[in-house]
C-alpha cells in the first residue's frame, strides 16, 4: 500500500467536484479529484442552470464553450390536463444583469465534458478515475486520511490531505463518515424522466411547459436542437418498467409530438427518479466538507439542483485557497455552512411551494388554477417573482457584514455589469476582492486596497454599478471573489480598510507553478 500527500482531495467528479477543482486550480492550489467511474456518466440528468451559474462558468473560462452547447429558455407556460393554456410567463432570451440569459438548457454530459477538458489548463489539478474511496478518517486537527482502491487493479492506497471535499452525491460516503444525516423537509414524489432525440420539428413553444394536473402532472422542455426532456409524475403502483415499451410511452408524449411517427423518436432514457427535499444537518467535520447533493437535495421545479452545488463550490473555493495560503484565518471556513445552508434551504422550500402550486390540490386545485393562472401575470410582482432568477441574500456571517435592522447590499451579488472600457465587472475583479465605489479614492486609499491584493472599480455616473449602489443606499461596497458583497456603506476610508488581504489568482498561480 502506497501513501501520497496533497493539499486538497475532492471526492466525486460531477459538476460540483469539477467546478471546485477548477476554481482551486485558478488559485494554484494542488488538488486530487477521485471518482469511482473511469469517465463521464453518459446519461443526462440536470438540464437547467441560471445566469448566476453561467457567470461562474464564465469565470472558469467556459463562457463561449457553454454558449455553444446551451440554449436560452423563453419562460414558463402553464397548461391543464387537456393542454389548454392557463397562463404564460415569457422572459425572452436577452442577457440579464449578470451578462447572460437568465435560464439556460443544456445536456449534463456535454457540460461535464467541458469541465473536464478545461481542467487540463490547470497543472495543479489531477483527476483520477476508477478510484473507489472506501474510507475517510481524521485524528484531531491533523491531516485527513483517504483510503482508495483502484477498481481495475485492486491496488489500495492511502492519500493524506489537509482538506477533503465530499462531492460524492446523494448516496455520499463522506456524509456518513462525518456523522451527518439528511433532514427531511417533507417532500417525496416519484417521477418518470424521459429523454428523446429527434430531428423533427415538434413545433412547440420554446419555453418550459408545466401540466398542472394532480392526476398526471408533467413537464416538457426542449434541451437542444434535437434533444427533448419530459417528466411525468408516477401514480401509485406505476414504475419506469411500465413505460419501457414505446407503445405504453407514446401516449404520454403524444400531446407534444402529435402525428409524428414513433420511428422518428429515439428514446435515450426512460428512468424513475424520486424527487426529495433534504438538507444535511452538518456540512463539515473539522477538515472535511460536504458540497452538492452530498449536502442537499432539491426538487426540480425551479431548476436549482445543480445550481446549488455550483454555488457551494464558488462559496468555499476562494476561502479555502486563502486559508491554505495563510492569508485568511481558518475561522473563515466556518462561514461556509453558515452562508450556504440557509440559502439552499430557502430555495428548496421555494421549489416545494412551486411544485405544490402546480400539481397538488386535486380537483379544487385544478379549479383554482383555471381561475387564477390566466390572471397571474396581472398581479403586482407575481410575474417578476416567477421569472426573476435572483436567489436569496446570504445571511449575516463573518464575511457578510450587514448592519442590524437596516437594509444593505451585503450578502447580495454584485451585478456583472458592463464597465466603461468594454469589460464586465468579473473581468476587472478577476477572482480578487474588489472595492466598487462612486467616489474616486485618493492615492493612499487606492494603495491600501491594492497592497491587500484587491482592485478598485469606479462606478461612473449613469453606469449600471452606480445605479446599483444608489439603489442600495451606498456609495461603495467591498465585493468578495465570489461576487457577494461583504460590506457596503458611505464611508470610503472604512471600506478600504475592510478589504481583506488576498492574493490575485494570477500571482498565486505563478508562485504555485514555479515551485
Amino acid at each position: 500500500m502506497s501513501t501520497a500527500t496533497v493539499p486538497v482531495v475532492i471526492i466525486g467528479a460531477g459538476p460540483t467536484g469539477l467546478t471546485v477543482a477548477t476554481l482551486l486550480g485558478q488559485y494554484g492550489v494542488e488538488c486530487l479529484v477521485l471518482d469511482r467511474w473511469e469517465s463521464i456518466y453518459p446519461q443526462p440528468r440536470a438540464v437547467h442552470l441560471d445566469d448566476e451559474i453561467y457567470r461562474i462558468l464564465a469565470r472558469i473560462g467556459l463562457r463561449e464553450e457553454f454558449a455553444a452547447i446551451s440554449r436560452p429558455l423563453e419562460g414558463l407556460r402553464l397548461v391543464d390536463r387537456n393542454m389548454r393554456m392557463l397562463g404564460e410567463f415569457r422572459r425572452g432570451t436577452a442577457e440579464g444583469k449578470h451578462g447572460y440569459p437568465e435560464a439556460n438548457m443544456y445536456d449534463q454530459p456535454e457540460l461535464e465534458a467541458l469541465l473536464r477538458a478545461n481542467l487540463t489548463h490547470h497543472p495543479t489539478v489531477t483527476i483520477r478515475g476508477n478510484a473507489d474511496v472506501t474510507d475517510v478518517t481524521q485524528d484531531g486537527a491533523g491531516p485527513v486520511r483517504v483510503e482508495v482502491t483502484d477498481r481495475v487493479t485492486g491496488v489500495e492506497e492511502t492519500v493524506t490531505a489537509e482538506y477533503v471535499l465530499g462531492c460524492d452525491g446523494a448516496n455520499s460516503l463522506v456524509r456518513g463518515v462525518i456523522g451527518a444525516s439528511m433532514r427531511d423537509l417533507n417532500f417525496e414524489q416519484r417521477w418518470l424522466v424521459v429523454d428523446v432525440a429527434t430531428d423533427a420539428n415538434l413545433g412547440q413553444w420554446e419555453g418550459a411547459h408545466q401540466v398542472c394536473d394532480p392526476g398526471r402532472a408533467a413537464t416538457y422542455m426542449r434541451i437542444g436542437p434535437t434533444r427533448y426532456r419530459w417528466e411525468f409524475r408516477l401514480a401509485a403502483g406505476e414504475t419506469a418498467e411500465d413505460y419501457r415499451d414505446i407503445a405504453r410511452l407514446h401516449p404520454l408524449l403524444a400531446p407534444w409530438t402529435g402525428n409524428l411517427p414513433v420511428d422518428r423518436l429515439e428514446i435515450g432514457r426512460v428512468a424513475e427518479y424520486t424527487f426529495r427535499a433534504q438538507v444535511a444537518d452538518r456540512w463539515r467535520d473539522r477538515r472535511v466538507f460536504l458540497l452538492g447533493d452530498a449536502a442537499h437535495l432539491t426538487p426540480p421545479f425551479i431548476g436549482q439542483g445543480l445550481c446549488a452545488g455550483i454555488r457551494d463550490a464558488a462559496n468555499l473555493s476562494w476561502k479555502l485557497a486563502g486559508v491554505l495560503a495563510g492569508e485568511l484565518p481558518a475561522t473563515v471556513l466556518d462561514t461556509y455552512q453558515a452562508e450556504r445552508k440557509p440559502h439552499v434551504t430557502a430555495l428548496i422550500r421555494l421549489a416545494k411551494l412551486v411544485g405544490a402550486a402546480m400539481t397538488e390540490g386535486g380537483e379544487l386545485g385544478n379549479l383554482l388554477r383555471r381561475v387564477l393562472a390566466p390572471r397571474m401575470h396581472l398581479l403586482p410582482g407575481v410575474r417578476d417573482h416567477i421569472l426573476n432568477s435572483e436567489t436569496p441574500t446570504l445571511h449575516r456571517s463573518g464575511l457578510v457584514q450587514r448592519p442590524p435592522r437596516r437594509r444593505s447590499l451585503a450578502g447580495r451579488l454584485c451585478p456583472n455589469a458592463p464597465l466603461g472600457d468594454g469589460r464586465r465587472f468579473d473581468d476587472a475583479a478577476a477572482g480578487r476582492f474588489a472595492l466598487v465605489t462612486t467616489d474616486e479614492p485618493d492615492t493612499t486609499q487606492r494603495a491600501e486596497v491594492e497592497q491587500r491584493g484587491g482592485v478598485v472599480v469606479t462606478a461612473g455616473d449613469g453606469s449600471a454599478l452606480h445605479q446599483w449602489l444608489r439603489n442600495g443606499h451606498a456609495r461603495a461596497a467591498v465585493v468578495r471573489p465570489d461576487g457577494t458583497v461583504l460590506r457596503a456603506g458611505r464611508d470610503l476610508s472604512r471600506l478600504c480598510s475592510a478589504v481583506p488581504p488576498f492574493t490575485a489568482p494570477s500571482a498565486r498561480l505563478q508562485h504555485a507553478t514555479a515551485r
